[in-house]
């Protein structure tokens, strides 16, 4: 055999040996290395635990179903807390000095001192986008810089799954409120609505429409707080004013109006802001009672 030819087969030979021993040498590395675990999270199991899995730490005391882990919502539930509040609010121009989400500081708060009062209730997490106009061409709130709304449709539907994923999380009474203008009479169809179709006794659910009465509260802080209002034509008044100062201060940009000399709504003075907010305070407990008594006229006492 010529010389070359041995010599060529030498060399193919040695690279075929090279690469052999360098895949050998990565499958050995491989079968070593152990496998790259699942990202913290998304392990096979994380979306899918035992349902019965115990619950070791206490409890958080809130009424608010998002402030809960599911653990405590179960053991809620189980333990009684079978009434749920789905309540809904607006994003949208108020007053001049008002932050937009007004209606869902205050139905938060108010929402809160109704859970309390009832007893045995959690409160879902609020629906903060409603009705608010037409978009093309824009109409009443839609008008105005800062309003986000929806359509009527879209709002049912979402009231609608909410109430149907409470029934489905185990909650017995379903209480809708709203806290503004556009809500009352599509709130009042899904309940409806709802209710036809809830035909095996599991649920019951209603829409409260005392809870939405600014007219009567307004009376009633004139009759008990002694709060005699003349409308200057803005959309605000005292009792709303109140309770968002309640909640926060500087919702109502009480700083700033002070430092104006126009802490002041509908020739109504709001200095000092403590007694604003104890007001508020005194409004949004008034709320909750007239509600309270409402739901469980309703209902027939639920959650007691």
């Amino acid at each position: 055999m010529p010389v070359v030819i041995r010599r060529c087969m030498c060399v193919f030979v040695f690279i075929v040996f090279i690469a052999f021993c360098a895949a050998l040498t990565s499958h050995t590395a491989a079968a070593q290395t152990p496998q790259k675990p699942y990202a913290p999270g998304s392990s096979p199991t994380a979306g899918n635990p035992d349902p019965n899995t115990p619950r070791t730490l206490d409890a958080l005391d809130s009424v608010f179903i998002e402030e809960l882990t599911w653990l405590e919502v179960r053991d809620a539930i189980k333990a009684g807390k079978k009434t749920v509040i789905v309540a809904s609010s607006g994003i949208e121009q108020s007053g001049p000095y008002l932050a937009v989400g007004k209606h869902t500081y205050i139905i938060r708060a108010t929402a809160e001192a109704i859970a309390r009062q009832l007893g045995q209730c959690l409160v879902a997490p609020i629906i903060t986008l409603v009705p608010e106009g037409n978009f093309d061409p824009p109409s009443s709130g839609m008008r105005y810089p800062g309003t986000v709304g929806v359509s009527v449709d879209t709002f049912k539907r979402v009231v609608a799954d909410v109430a149907t994923a409470m029934r489905t999380n185990g909650f017995e009474r379903i209480v809708l409120i709203g806290d503004h203008g556009s809500t009352p009479t599509p709130m009042k169809e899904v309940a409806a609505d709802l209710s036809s179709k809830w035909t095996d006794g599991k649920t019951k659910i209603q829409y409260v429409a005392e809870y939405y009465d600014y007219p009567g509260l307004s009376k009633w802080a004139a009759e008990t707080l002694g709060i005699k209002e003349d409308d200057e034509g803005i959309h605000d008044n005292y009792v709303i004013t109140a309770m968002m100062a309640a909640v926060d201060p500087t919702t109502v940009r009480a700083t700033q109006r002070a430092a104006k000399n126009m802490f002041v709504i509908n020739t109504v003075p709001l200095a000092p802001v403590a007694k604003t907010v104890a007001n508020g305070k005194k409004l949004i407990e008034h709320v909750a009672t007239v509600t309270v008594a409402a739901i469980n006229k309703a209902f027939g006492q639920p959650g007691k």
